[in-house]
Parts: C-alpha cells; structure tokens; sequence
C-alpha cells in the first residue's frame, strides 16, 4: 500500500464536526493561503480541483486571503476558468529565470521587473472578472515598512533596511506586536463584505482592493526583501516602501473562530500555522491557538515529502543550490508538482468517503 501523501489536522471545533461527517462545501467560509515561494506550487493539483470542481457545489460566500504567493494563487482563483490559471501559475513559477551574473543573485530591480510583467501578463484587463467575483471575496496581505523600512533603493537605503530588519526581528522577538513599530499590516480588501476578523495582534491598516491596485498590490504582497525592490506606490494606500506580506502573515495566523459558524479550509505545506517570517525561528510561537479552533489543516505528510526530488519541498533555495542549472530546477520541480496529484485525489476520495482519513489535533 502506498504512503498516504495527505495529512488533516484541525481545531477542536472542526474536529468535532468531522467526527459526525465529511467535510462539505457548503462548511468553508474562508480559505487562507500562506507565504512560502516555490512551496505553495506543491498545493498547485490541490487548488485546480477545490476552485475548479469542489468549491462550485455549493454557493455561499467565501473569503480567501493570502500573502505573497499565496495572495497569486487566491488572486487565480478568482478567474473565470480557474483551472487553466491555476495551470499557468505553476508554468509561470517553474519556468521563472532572470538574469545574472555568474555565481551572483539577479539584481533586485531586474527581478521586481520580470514578476510585475508576469502579474501584469496575467490579470491584465482582468482585474474586473477578479474583483466581481459572485462568491469569492479577495484579501491581499501585504507589509508598510516603517521608520527606516519606509524608504528602499537609495544608497543609504541599502545600508539602513538590513538594520531595520535586524530591529524588527529583536522587537519581534520579545513580543510579536512590537513588530508593529517597524511593519504595519495593510489588507487591500474586497468590501463588497466586510472580512469578519479582528486584528488585535498588529496594527493594521484596510485598504480597498480597487482594479488599480490589484497588480501592484499582489507585487507588493510576494516582494521579498533583498531579493526584490519594495512597492513604492500602491494606489489608494499611504506613500511607502510595500513589502512581502509574509513579513506579517507568513501563514495567516488569525482569528478565525471569530468567524463564527462554518469552517476555515487551509491546504498548507506543513501542519503548523506560523504567524509571521520573523517567527520562524521562534518554535514556541508554532502551537495551535484557540484562534485556530474552526481550521482544518491538509498538508503533505513527511513520508510523501521524502520522495520528492531531493527530498523535500521546492523553495527559495534551490535557486542557490541549482546555480545556473535551471534546466536541472526546472526538472525538480515538475516532478514535485507531477506527484502532488496524490494531494488532490487524497483530498478526494477522503470528501467522497471513500478514503478514511484520521482527523488529527492541530498543534
């Protein structure tokens, strides 16, 4: 018998409802999306079959959030046939190169310019069929630097945004709202409803998610630090430098059980809910939370990870470690994506009934 590929876990209040019976459409009120690069590509089978075949069978409304590449593939599923974007995405993400000189990253300005004509590429005259939506409800995450985050691509700049993150990990580190003295959360946000979440742990600004600043927003949202240039000007929104939104929100930690009924759908890459970048390597700030009591988690199990070309997940890194063998990255990740197939039909067969899937605790 083949090592299952999918692992769920969930809040206790999920877990309670799966007890009695399958998960069902009609439950997700929200789907969050995460931080992570090339990790997010392996959720890419997953994505075609909730937004192209699952999700359809029911009607109400549902929010979806996300950061960085998680706001692109939200942004996706909002299309008319999201499948053949969800398709794209990964083509897109796979095949994605830029120069450099040898042995060296690509300059920050070249890579901000080669993604922004990307998105532009591909929701180009689209913002409107993204934006009306009869059920989905877009919130792209994105982070406000402040004091010395607040400006990027000046000379002093480059020498005062390393410092600015070296401040914003200290005061991260002895409690997650002091990050707000360096990084304000900004939502561009569908308001057609309302997103029904406090944000009591950041300051955080909501901004109107306009078809201006669609592109430059979800540009903004997936602008990693010193490996792309910050956003500058993001229309409807306080002058600044924009940043990653995964700065923030690298997994989108929120409260969620203030929601209220129905249940929050997350295909993730792991089964830990980190709440920013900066927490990483802060363990303790991994656990599950009574704000995650209505979340069901799908993630790929270990085993199933194992098997993957190098054994592991595709990320960020693997720039580095594939140099200019980007025929050989290339390869690697197709595979990756190839196998995660087994995600989605997992995730099939366990809705269908026809697979028994051990509901674990969240932790």
């Amino acid at each position: 018998m083949a090592t299952p590929a999918l692992q769920v876990h969930a809040g206790p209040r999920a877990r309670a409802v799966l007890r009695e019976r399958p998960l069902q459409p009609a439950d997700v009120i929200a789907i969050p999306a995460a931080a992570g690069g090339a990790k997010g590509i392996t959720l890419n089978p997953l994505d075609r079959l909730l937004f192209g075949e699952w999700l359809p069978k029911a009607d109400q409304v549902i929010h979806l959030l996300g950061a960085s590449i998680g706001a692109w593939r939200m942004a996706v599923g909002c299309l008319r046939d999201p499948v053949r974007g969800f398709e794209q995405l990964a083509h897109d993400y796979i095949h994605q190169r830029y120069e450099h000189a040898p042995g060296k990253p690509p300059a920050p300005r070249h890579v901000s310019e080669v993604f922004g004509a990307k998105l532009a590429e591909r929701f180009g005259g689209r913002e409107a069929e993204v934006l009306s939506h009869p059920r989905f409800r877009l919130h792209v995450f994105t982070s406000r630097g402040r004091h010395v985050l607040r400006r990027d691509g000046r000379a002093l700049s480059r020498l005062t945004t390393p410092l600015g993150y070296l401040g914003a990990f200290a005061s991260n580190a002895v409690h997650r709202r002091a990050l707000g003295a360096w990084l304000e959360r900004v939502v561009l946000s569908d308001l057609r409803e309302r997103l029904p979440l406090p944000f009591a742990d950041l300051p955080t600004r909501v901004v109107p998610l306009t078809a201006d600043n669609l592109q430059p927003g979800l540009l903004a949202s997936c602008t990693i630090p010193f490996w792309l240039e910050s956003v500058r000007h993001l229309p409807g929104a306080p002058p600044g430098a924009y940043w990653d939104g995964g700065l923030t929100d690298y997994h989108l930690h929120l409260d969620y059980a203030a929601m209220g009924r129905g249940l929050v759908l997350y295909p993730h890459f792991q089964p830990q809910v980190v709440p920013g970048w900066l927490d990483k390597m802060l363990p303790h700030r991994h656990r599950a939370t009574p704000a995650l009591d209505n979340v069901v988690v799908l993630s790929p199990t270990p085993a199933w990870i194992a098997g993957l070309p190098d054994c592991k997940l595709p990320d960020r890194k693997d720039f580095l470690r594939y140099g200019d063998d980007d025929a050989g990255r290339v390869r690697a990740w197709t595979i990756a994506v190839a196998e995660s197939q087994r995600l989605a039909d997992e995730f099939h067969e366990w809705v269908e009934g026809r697979r028994v899937v051990d509901v674990l605790p969240l932790r």
